[in-house]
């Protein structure tokens, strides 16, 4: 889909989603001696879809 035909709005909720997809901080693993390491709502492009 080009950039162009995509609303200001979308734009916001796609790259609100794209913040969010990020992977848990150095210091938050270290803070918790690892029991936290993965980030439960992670998703990869190629696998999972976003909600509309």
């Amino acid at each position: 889909m080009a950039n162009r035909r995509k609303s200001h709005a979308r734009k916001v909720r796609l790259f609100r989603v794209v913040k969010g997809n990020r992977r848990v901080p150095a210091w938050v693993i270290q803070r918790t001696s690892r029991r936290v390491v993965r980030h439960p709502k992670r998703r990869s492009w190629k696998r999972g879809h976003l909600h509309r």
